[in-house]
């Protein structure tokens, strides 16, 4: 018993002291003004506190109601769509749905001279639902293959394809920091997009390593899909919400904004999405062509296809010769 004792209160301990650093680190990022002092002041005030109060249940619960107190003042803070936000993010796309004719407002489709000098053009595309083909998985990554970013493509019997990325919204100067994200910092924003946009800015701007896979899903099921994200997109366009690099993600949200009865299983892929390939690759979700799931990766990088391209209006065209269309 008395070890059992000592497992539970040493959990316990570790529990508290990490609520007290997220605890922390929320007044650090997110209090509107003097955060870092404040953050600062309320960790001498409960380090005090811990060390002067006397009983171990005591100063355990000094440390949960400190976390409690910040966490309810923290679920106060709403984003807002009124700030001045970076020209790429700088409006919201949304959605006319009237059956089977869609017409979607601010579709991104920059012109790049480098990655950070470029010229948005913001588009209105009608489009039906009925000529939804199919849909694609383009990933990205910059870094550690443990980590990646997910661009789901439409494709359209009668038109070029239309690309959704789900994206931190950031203001002008800001820059994105995995810590940051954790906290209450960025919008999250869904970007539609041209594929010569979302796409090229990766491969040939960023020089992102970029895969694509043709998904097995049917039209049906890809048209379902697609109206998903016109659900999401109308939502976010009247009611911004905050992006969170664990609960609302790029990855997350693309569960997350379908019905919970139809969603898919919960894989620990889904939140290091750097695996996310190889996880559709076994759920026989994507076209394999018989391949290995490492000879698939290989021929899936698009990237010299896209250098080439570049400019070609034919773009979408060119980076998927060669890839796999069926199992």
């Amino acid at each position: 018993m008395k070890l059992l004792r000592f497992i539970l209160f040493a959990l316990a301990w570790v529990a508290a002291v990490l609520c007290a650093a997220w605890a922390f680190g929320a007044l650090y990022f997110d209090f509107p003004k003097a955060g870092p002092l404040i953050a600062i002041v309320f960790l001498i005030v409960l380090v005090a506190s811990v060390i002067l109060v006397r009983g171990k249940l005591l100063k355990l619960a000094i440390l949960f109601v400190a976390f409690a107190v910040v966490d309810v003042w923290w679920f106060t803070l709403k984003p807002r769509n009124d700030r001045e936000w970076q020209p790429d993010v700088a409006r919201t796309a949304w959605a006319d749905v009237n059956g089977d004719k869609m017409t979607i407002h601010n579709v991104r489709n920059c012109d790049y001279r480098t990655e950070t000098d470029f010229t948005c053009q913001w588009e209105t595309r009608t489009m039906r639902l009925s000529q939804i083909t199919g849909m694609d998985a383009a990933i990205n990554y910059w870094g550690s293959p443990w980590i990646a970013h997910p661009i789901v493509s439409f494709q359209f019997s009668d038109g070029l394809p239309l690309c959704f990325s789900i994206e931190t919204r950031k203001t002008l100067g800001q820059q994105y920091s995995t810590l940051e994200g954790f906290y209450r910092q960025y919008a999250l924003i869904y970007v539609v997009a041209d594929e010569r946009d979302c796409i090229r800015l990766r491969t040939n701007y960023r020089r992102e390593d970029v895969y694509l896979y043709h998904t097995l899903a049917s039209p049906a099921q890809a048209r379902e899909r697609f109206l998903e994200y016109m659900k999401t997109l109308n939502a976010l366009h009247e009611n911004p919400r905050w992006y969170n690099a664990v609960t609302s993600n790029c990855t997350t949200s693309i569960r997350t904004q379908r019905a919970v009865k139809i969603r898919a299983p919960w894989d620990w892929r889904i939140l290091l999405n750097g695996k996310m390939d190889e996880m559709l690759y076994q759920d026989h979700a994507i076209a394999t062509g018989g391949f290995s799931f490492a000879e698939l990766k290989r021929r899936s990088l698009i990237n010299k296809r896209a250098q080439a391209a570049d400019q070609n209006p034919d773009f979408s065209r060119v980076i998927r010769d060669g890839l796999p269309r069926s199992d």
